[in-house]
């Protein structure tokens, strides 16, 4: 997966600094006796800050004023200067697609990192004393994608980079000045310009990649991104070229299996539905934190054979965000079985591929997670057929007796937790679950609710800390 760099100016761009630094300078032209003009610097803030005072201080005397400004900004101007509309939903934006975030600034780089501390704000890079084509230097060096200034020479710098240069009208300049390939008032608008970028870009990657294979077997599990995998193995491959195979054993319930086979049949590619026998490994069985790897292995042993027959590649659904997700067992054993993941290699997030589906018209893009039957079974307690039956049981009743009293229910999940079982539903719908709603979940001795609402992969929540990243 090829994360995003995304970079930008510090001055007028993250901070409105102007009124820190008029500040910083009102200060050192009291102390050093010249009429400096804070309000035309601040008018022109964009190149060093030597160019800048050059009118107004002797050239003898320019660096020590400029060490003084130096040694007071801190205090002067880091507080005075307030943070930018946008600032903090771009950066939340790009690590939401697991983007590195690095500030490239002619400022000096120690107030830089004040500025950020004071404001709360982290950057992976904070890289000063750079203006034009030194920003640009800079970003070549650290792969930066996206370039985001104030300023022509940020536009420039971006340009030259080779990156997207976009530019705000939070500075000085204006549109027409900043010539830039986008230009947004503030960065209020990134976080939606920059999904809509990363989206076509990584589909254009997916795309790309795809083309490579001669035929895809798709480990088709239903879900919203094996479907959307499958769906854009078929667009770009062709259907002749790609096989849906969805493994049938007692930890997928029935219900999913029906509509794997509609959804394939759409499409028009093969489907395929061999059975797996995870309950056969010692493993899967034990039910420990590693329950996953067992059943993954379980799969890709079984989809190896049809694969070599058809002389394809064996897909996986994995996308961006489980590469990140820190505890999945199941990825390493598709990975030791030289399972390919198209989607995370092209890092496409979730929220990219449901977008992408509801694009296509695929009737998965809204659809809720649904994990395996096997990860309602608390750590611990072994798997078997007849327990994994009393969950399908009851979340079909629930489900049936909260249709009944008309509550649209999206995540529901029955957790065995031995000899009582715990609901985890819809956090706005936790009230919804009266005793007689509850009444309909049988089998065992307890039934409580969990309060928090429904969570993915709650039950890791109860492994030990070093079992969670194994």
């Amino acid at each position: 997966m090829k994360e995003p760099a995304v970079g930008f100016d510090l001055d007028l761009t993250l901070f409105d600094t102007r009124p820190g630094i008029a500040a910083t300078w009102a200060v050192v032209a009291e102390e050093t006796g010249h009429a400096i003009d804070g309000e035309w610097i601040v008018g022109h803030l964009g190149p060093p800050i030597e160019d800048l005072i050059a009118p107004f201080v002797p050239a003898e005397e320019i660096d020590a004023a400029v060490k003084r400004y130096r040694e007071i900004y801190r205090d002067h101007g880091v507080p005075a200067s307030p943070l930018l509309p946008g600032v903090r939903e771009a950066f939340a934006a790009i690590r939401a697609n697991h983007g590195r975030i690095l500030v490239i600034t002619g400022k000096n780089a120690p107030d830089a990192e004040r500025h950020l501390k004071h404001a709360g704000l982290e950057a992976d890079e904070v890289i000063g004393w750079v203006w034009a084509e030194e920003k640009a230097e800079a970003m070549r060096e650290h792969g930066v994608s996206v370039y985001i200034g104030d300023h022509p020479a940020d536009v420039a710098a971006g340009r030259s980079a080779g990156a997207v240069a976009i530019g705000v009208l939070t500075g000085n300049n204006t549109a027409e000045e900043l010539s830039a390939e986008v230009t947004m008032a503030d960065l209020s608008g990134f976080p939606a310009w920059l999904e809509e970028h990363l989206t076509r870009t990584r589909l254009a990657r997916l795309e790309e990649a795809l083309a490579r294979y001669d035929h895809l077997v798709v480990a088709f599990s239903g879900g919203a991104d094996s479907a959307f995998l499958l769906a854009a193995a078929a667009r770009f491959l062709g259907p002749d070229r790609v096989t849906a195979a969805t493994a049938v054993s007692a930890s997928l319930p029935a219900a999913e299996l029906d509509r794997a086979r509609e959804f394939a049949a759409s499409l028009g590619v093969e489907h395929v539905t061999p059975a797996t026998d995870e309950m056969a490994r010692d493993g899967y069985r034990a039910n420990a934190g590693d329950r996953c790897y067992f059943c993954k292995a379980e799969l890709l042993d079984v989809l190896g054979p049809i694969a070599g027959e058809k002389d394809a590649t064996v897909a996986t659904g994995t996308n961006a965000d489980d590469a990140v997700a820190g505890f999945r067992p199941g990825i390493r054993a598709a990975h030791e079985r030289g399972a390919a993941t198209p989607l995370k290699d092209a890092g496409l997030t979730k929220r990219q591929i449901r977008a992408l589906s509801r694009e296509w018209g695929l009737s998965t893009w809204d659809k809720p997670a649904a994990a395996c039957l096997s990860s309602r079974v608390a750590y611990g307690i072994a798997i078997t057929p007849a327990r994994l039956a009393r969950v399908e049981r009851a979340e079909a009743a629930l489900r049936a007796a909260l249709a009944a009293k008309g509550v649209p229910v999206r995540d529901l999940r029955v957790r065995d937790l031995g000899e009582s079982a715990k609901v985890e539903i819809d956090a706005e719908l936790v009230a919804e679950l009266s005793p007689e709603i509850l009444s309909h979940v049988d089998g065992w001795a307890r039934v409580t609710v969990d309060e928090r609402g429904f969570r993915s992969g709650a039950m890791n929540e109860l492994l030990p800390e070093p079992e969670k990243y194994r």
